[in-house]
């Protein structure tokens, strides 16, 4: 019997989405798959400033500190996808001060009885602060990735809790589409 190749990351990507399309989810820890993938540095780095863009992208400004939300996602626009329109890579520090900024923002605490829990008010701009700091090497590790992945990917349901449903099938589709466009720039 022939040895089987192992499968790709997208082939275990698709299984992902497979599953969802039978059951209705998917649990997020699937997404470890993506830690030995992770583990090349420059894909790590690729992948926060990729997602940082998704989300600059994608942004909401409304809900809670709305005013404050509105210049924010108007920085990371103009650092983000104006240097990806040109081809290139946003400015380091000015992509350090945005994280800086980011951070400060959202730096909110509750005190739990396990101990302290940051608040998240907007989502895409914590998404677009977490991507920095891989882009950033602040959190160079490949579970960094995975983190990244499974908060983008994620979503609620009543029904299923926070995993792997309804939108996140989307968001592996392009999760797949990033991975791809990026192994094929890569060299042999």
């Amino acid at each position: 019997m022939p040895a089987r190749s192992p499968a790709s990351i997208r082939d275990k990507l698709g299984a992902i989405i497979d599953e969802i399309d039978r059951t209705g989810h998917a649990d997020l820890l699937r997404l470890t798959v993506l830690k030995r993938w992770f583990a090349h540095p420059a894909r790590l780095y690729a992948f926060g400033l990729w997602v940082a863009r998704q989300a600059a992208a994608r942004g909401e400004t409304g809900g809670v500190r709305a005013a404050e939300a509105g210049p924010l996602f108007a920085q990371a626009r103009a650092l983000l996808l104006e240097t990806a329109a040109a081809g290139g890579r946003p400015d380091w520090s000015g992509a350090e001060r945005l994280y800086r900024c980011l951070r400060a923002f959202q730096n909110e605490f509750e005190r739990q009885a396990w101990g302290p829990v940051r608040i998240i008010r907007n989502h895409d701009l914590y998404l677009i602060e977490a991507g920095l700091a891989l882009y950033l090497a602040l959190r160079p590790a490949p579970g960094d990735g995975y983190r990244l992945a499974a908060d983008y990917c994620g979503h609620y349901s009543s029904a299923y809790g926070r995993d792997l449903n309804g939108p996140a099938r989307d968001r592996l589709l392009e999760l797949i589409g990033f991975i791809t466009a990026q192994e094929a720039g890569e060299p042999g």
